[in-house]
């Protein structure tokens, strides 16, 4: 592919920040959502079954069209192929309010997954690229500000339910103020095309082994995640017998921790790396898990949560990150990692319940611990390549060489994504 003749520092910092917007626009989608789910269920008149039948639909559609991002890409240019792809995420956050009914309700989520997915690995790979290009490393920040994002839109949400707002104009307006933030953002990113004689990728394909394995590093982060943000408030009630006040303080507590860790997340990994961050990260997310399940005390396992959200929170950004450099086809690798990482998202919640029913919330936990413990054992996944560049030898000339923690791409070269 080729890149912009123009890539001087000034160019750089623009495109980081404006990508920077374009997460905080896609994570506040989300959290408009979430908070008003409620309401979608008594419009659409589901009881918790069925409601539960129809949150399975966005990432259904999202593990089901993610691997055409790539050939989007490839047909319309890394910024226009985002430009279109996030207008259509920002635009479906009207869609689940207007459905009435069970069936419109999955369709309605089906597609605001769909749009989902497929912006999340057009927007990751335009992240990677920038990182490679800055040489340094700010694909953590990158997800930091999408975790801020999702709170100033749960926030704004929160408000409306409080207010009484109906969901349907709160929606409406939320998706309409999101898709022009979206679009402004986009105009400062980085503009990639394919080379007119390269060669179209297929509309579906399998992800590389490479993909495989960094997912299953982001499936153990995404589990812990979903986890932890879903029961955390129930094992402090339930377990701990705290009250609904502090119980309901956990998983804000746990959401801030994520946002900030992942802000900072970058100088950690400049300085120690992908590998050595990771492993770090899963020994202090698995001294947060034995915390919580061996000390029954309200305030050792609100610690607990915090050192688990701590630990794995910049996890999920280093698989993107070591995906997109794991071979030839990033996008490709790119939208397997996603496809992992939203399935682990959808079945943590219902497993830990599970769990919980057949034995106890602390073995659930025990879980989720053991989990924490794989990221010690499988960091060495995201070593980064070739390993010319981590010698000192001159990388071979190409998208995606990785030099040092974040990679480096000579800011001269046009090469960029090869979906």
């Amino acid at each position: 592919m080729t890149g912009e003749p123009d890539l001087c520092p000034a160019r750089l910092r623009r495109a980081r920040f404006a990508i920077a917007g374009v997460f905080c626009a896609h994570g506040a989608v989300t959290g408009s959502f979430a908070t008003r789910i409620p309401w979608i269920q008594d419009h659409a008149q589901l009881s918790a079954g069925t409601l539960g039948l129809a949150l399975a639909f966005p990432a259904l559609g999202a593990a089901l069209t993610m691997p055409l991002a790539g050939r989007i890409n490839h047909r319309l240019g890394a910024r226009t192929a985002l430009r279109l792809l996030l207008a259509l995420w920002t635009l479906s956050l009207a869609l689940p309010s207007l459905a009435p009914n069970l069936v419109t309700l999955c369709f309605a989520l089906f597609v605001y997954g769909a749009t989902a997915g497929m912006s999340d690995v057009a927007m990751n790979a335009l992240g990677v690229e920038t990182e490679n290009r800055l040489k340094r490393s700010v694909m953590s920040s990158l997800h930091g500000m999408w975790s801020v994002g999702a709170l100033i839109g749960s926030a704004a949400g929160t408000v409306a339910a409080h207010t009484g707002a109906d969901t349907r104009l709160h929606h409406l307006i939320a998706a309409l103020a999101l898709t022009a933030a979206g679009l402004v953002a986009v105009r400062g990113v980085l503009d990639l095309r394919t080379d007119a004689d390269g060669e179209a990728p297929p509309h579906f394909a399998l992800p590389p082994k490479s993909a495989l394995f960094i997912g299953a590093i982001g499936f153990c982060a995404v589990f812990a995640e979903g986890a932890s943000m879903d029961w955390s408030a129930v094992y402090l009630r339930d377990v701990l017998h705290t009250d609904a006040g502090l119980a309901a303080a956990s998983t804000t507590a746990f959401a801030l921790t994520m946002a900030l860790a992942r802000l900072v997340g970058d100088r950690v990994v400049d300085r120690f790396g992908p590998v050595r961050t990771v492993r770090a990260g899963g020994v202090l997310a698995t001294a947060g898990g034995l915390l919580v399940v061996t000390v029954r005390h309200p305030g050792a396992a609100l610690a607990g949560f915090g050192m688990i959200g701590l630990g794995i929170a910049v996890v999920v950004p280093l698989a993107f990150a070591a995906a997109a450099r794991s071979g030839p086809a990033p996008a490709q690798a790119i939208a397997g990692v996603a496809t992992i990482t939203y399935t682990s998202g959808l079945i943590a919640p219902s497993a830990i319940g599970a769990v919980a029913d057949a034995t106890s919330l602390v073995v659930s936990f025990g879980l989720v611990t053991l989990l924490a413990f794989a990221l010690i054992a499988g960091a060495a996944v995201l070593r980064q390549r070739p390993a010319a560049a981590r010698t000192g030898a001159e990388p071979p000339a190409g998208p995606g060489t990785a030099s040092g923690s974040a990679g480096a791409v000579n800011q001269d070269e046009r090469a960029a994504i090869q979906p």
